[in-house]
């Protein structure tokens, strides 16, 4: 009976923002996206007959480093559509639905793919679905960025974290201090990037 009840609001919902939302096509792709996480977690969370958790006690849920997003807010704004597509694969990150995230970006792609922004969010999930590994996938996210906003800082700072995350601090350190060497002296990420390099030392000549 709950399934019943269930698929009903959920087609319903929907209906309803066909109907009267007035959403742009990404903003219709996010909003059942949502709708789909949500039966999800219902279908592995929803027992009645299963004994409730401390949600509090979850610390393994997800791969998302807190700081990692608070820099990408930062960096790429939190305002918009393009920031909902981010913010929204950042949730699924913390739930740990790492593809989940990946198909969200990917679809954002599909309707601006000279988003750079969309780009480097696109190469965070990757990383965070190959568990910190940095997958020729995500790789090329994050030139794909470059490529279409040079002078953007996301490409190299999260590439860095990234390798760091992975143990590769030497390549870090490199792609980190050529970033702080074409930045402006005013620039609001180096605070963050002059930290991230104390925090693992410099490179070896």
């Amino acid at each position: 009976m709950g399934w019943v009840v269930l698929s009903v609001l959920v087609v319903a919902a929907f209906g309803l923002l066909l109907r009267f939302g007035g959403l742009p096509r990404s903003g219709l792709e996010l909003s059942a996206a949502a709708l789909l996480i949500g039966v999800a977690g219902y279908a592995s969370q929803g027992n009645p007959h299963q004994p409730g958790t401390d949600v509090a006690k979850r610390d393994s849920v997800g791969q998302l480093d807190p700081a990692t997003v608070k820099s990408r807010q930062a960096m790429m704004g939190q305002f918009g559509n393009e920031a909902a597509w981010l913010d929204f694969a950042d949730t699924m990150l913390r739930m740990g639905e790492t593809q989940g995230a990946v198909l969200a970006m990917r679809s954002a792609i599909r309707d601006s793919p000279k988003n750079a922004n969309l780009w480097v969010g696109l190469g965070n999930a990757l990383v965070a679905h190959g568990e910190g590994i940095v997958s020729p996938a995500a790789r090329f996210a994050y030139q794909q960025a470059s490529r279409l906003s040079p002078a953007h800082p996301g490409p190299p700072l999260f590439l860095g974290i990234a390798l760091a995350q992975q143990g590769r601090q030497e390549e870090a350190t490199r792609i980190w201090a050529a970033l702080l060497a074409r930045s402006p002296k005013d620039a609001p990420w180096r605070a963050d990037v002059e930290a991230r390099l104390a925090a693992i030392g410099p490179a070896k000549p």
